[in-house]
C-alpha cells in the first residue's frame, strides 16, 4: 500500500534554543511485479431501452428488470486483490449508501434513481478451485469478514475479495484469474417525484478498481 509518512518533532518550553530546525520527510511505496486486468462484458454497458412513464409507480421506487454482466479479472502472476467501486454519478442515488450508485439527475435536478452489483461466490470461479467464498474488509485490508458463500453488493469504501478456504479471516487468495457473474438490480425514482415533461435518460457510471494486497 502506498502512503506519505512525515514525522515531526516539538519541543515546548523555555529552552527555544533546543527546539529542532529541520524535519523529516519519508515517502515508501512498494512495486510489485504482478500486474491484473479488470474486464466487463458487453462492453460495461446495461442498457434497458425506453420505458414509459406509465410504467413508473407513483409514490414509490420501480425495480427495473434484473440484468446480469460477467466481470473478469486477469493477472499475469498469482496476486492477493480486492474489488472496490468508485460512483461516477456521486450523490445522485436515492439511497445515501457505498453500496448503490446513482443514475443521475433529470433536468429539474432530481435524482433518478440508483443501481447495485452483487457478486455471488456461487458464480464466481478463481483458476482451479472448485469452490469459492466471498469476504470483505470494511477496514482499508487490516481486518476481513469470515468468508462464507452468501452474496455480496461491491461497496465504493469497502474491499471486496475471494478466497478457497471456508471461514477464512485472513482475506483473499493469490488469484491469477477471476471470472464472476454479476446482479444488476436498477430501480427508478417515484414518479412523483420526476420531473417528466421531457425525456429522462438514465446516465449511470461507476468505476470497478483492482486494489492489490
Amino acid at each position: 500500500m502506498h502512503y506519505l509518512a512525515v514525522s515531526i518533532l516539538l519541543l515546548t518550553g523555555a529552552q527555544h534554543s533546543l527546539a529542532a530546525s529541520t524535519v523529516d520527510l519519508s515517502v515508501k511505496g512498494v512495486v510489485i511485479p504482478t500486474a491484473c486486468t479488470p474486464l466487463l462484458s458487453s462492453g460495461g454497458l446495461i442498457d434497458y431501452g425506453k420505458i414509459s412513464q406509465q410504467d413508473l409507480n407513483l409514490d414509490k421506487g420501480t425495480r427495473l428488470p434484473v440484468k446480469h454482466l460477467q466481470v473478469s479479472v486477469g493477472c499475469n502472476g498469482p496476486s492477493r486483490f480486492a474489488l472496490r467501486m468508485r460512483d461516477n454519478r456521486d450523490g445522485s442515488a436515492m439511497v445515501n449508501s457505498e453500496i448503490y450508485y446513482g443514475l443521475g439527475l433529470d433536468n429539474s435536478g432530481n435524482r433518478i434513481g440508483l443501481y447495485s452489483l452483487t457478486f455471488d461466490p456461487r458464480q464466481t470461479v478463481i483458476d482451479s478451485s472448485a469452490l469459492i467464498y466471498g469476504t470483505e474488509s470494511t477496514t482499508g485490508g487490516l481486518a476481513w469478514r469470515t468468508a462464507n458463500l452468501n452474496p455480496i453488493d461491491i461497496g465504493a469504501n469497502s474491499y471486496l475479495g475471494f478466497t478457497d478456504t471456508d471461514g477464512s479471516t485472513t482475506g483473499p487468495s493469490a488469484i491469477q484469474e477471476l471470472i464472476s457473474t454479476v446482479k444488476i438490480e436498477a430501480v427508478i425514482n417515484a414518479k412523483q417525484n420526476l420531473d417528466l415533461s421531457t425525456d429522462i435518460l438514465l446516465d449511470g457510471s461507476a468505476t470497478m478498481e483492482v486494489v492489490y494486497l
